[in-house]
């Protein structure tokens, strides 16, 4: 990362209004400098500012290539349930697999009918509509309720997709969920377990740490490490850097997690199941189709090709 980015994401997470003011002069500016190009050639622009190369579509062959192909082609409803924060809940139920889902305290249109009085405490709110709006609403320490207020209300006005044209949230109705906090009873700090999933086979997971600051926004100094489908670490970075911390799970941990991944991925060419362990307790995270993007740095490159190689980008449903 180079030293503006860096500066530019500390100042980011150092304050709720200038998070609020780089949102909205980010969607302001991609609106109007790309909502008048193709899909086709924002990828090509869009990959080459974020990653300083080119993009090939022809003939996707690395992670990144695959993904925006599979963004541009792919259009099965099921994609936008999923990306869905607050439906996919419908999904997970269908696949027998309820108890996994974390209690909901709320849904709501507007930021200003949250009844902050009577809402349970503490508390994580999140749009369900993009990546990163969330925040934690605790009684017990002071709350910028009308930062929140403007923020969140600012971000359901906004369409998701005009990002990086990730179609599963073009046709998602923007809400509020309000859910419970997980956290283990220890204090000990969540990790967020990430199976990438191909077809419905788990092949590798990542072990984030630091993901997420006090207030519940997403963090600058998150790491990951990787692990295969049988929990062997491999020498393998994926965009973040690694870090030292063992992994928590026990082997009985890890494969119910990768069981319920394989049945929540199965209709997908690709698709990250996200869990949390809270006091040994499997929690459902979210699903993600398109990691990062589509703009990610995998080494070594034999790896990126390699994964690559696992998604069948034939077998999609197309725009009639």
């Amino acid at each position: 990362m180079s030293v503006y980015r860096k500066v530019r994401s500390k100042l980011y997470h150092s304050s709720d209004y200038l998070q609020y003011l780089w949102e909205r002069r980010t969607f302001k500016k991609i609106r109007k400098e790309f909502e008048q190009i193709s899909d086709r050639d924002f990828a090509i622009r869009h990959y080459r500012q974020v990653t300083g190369k080119d993009l090939s579509l022809g003939n996707p062959q690395t992670f990144d290539e695959k993904l925006w192909y599979l963004k541009l082609n792919n259009r099965d409803p099921l994609l936008t349930i999923c990306s869905d924060k607050y439906r996919v809940r419908e999904y997970v139920e269908r696949c027998g697999l309820s108890h996994i889902l974390n209690e909901q305290y709320g849904v709501f249109d507007d930021a200003r009918i949250i009844n902050f009085n009577t809402l349970p405490s503490p508390c994580f709110l999140k749009c369900n509509h993009t990546s990163g709006t969330n925040i934690i609403f605790d009684r017990t320490k002071p709350f910028p309720k009308r930062s929140f207020i403007r923020k969140f209300n600012f971000m359901l006005k906004q369409n998701y997709f005009w990002v990086s044209r990730e179609w599963n949230y073009k046709n998602i109705e923007p809400k509020i969920v309000a859910e419970r906090v997980l956290k283990n009873k220890d204090g000990s700090p969540l990790h967020d377990y990430r199976f990438m999933c191909f077809s419905g086979v788990p092949k590798f997971m990542m072990m984030d740490i630091d993901t997420c600051t006090e207030d519940g926004a997403h963090s600058p100094d998150a790491r990951r490490n990787i692990y295969d489908e049988n929990m062997k670490l491999l020498e393998v970075t994926f965009s973040r850097a690694r870090h030292d911390i063992p992994i928590p799970l026990s082997h009985r941990q890890f494969e119910e997690m990768k069981s319920y991944a394989a049945i929540l991925s199965e209709p997908f060419p690709l698709a990250r199941i996200d869990f949390y362990c809270v006091d040994a307790q499997v929690w459902f995270g979210e699903i993600t189709f398109y990691h990062a993007g589509g703009c990610n740095n995998i080494q070594p490159h034999e790896w990126d090709l390699k994964i690559a190689s696992w998604i069948d980008i034939n077998n999609i449903k197309r725009e009639n």
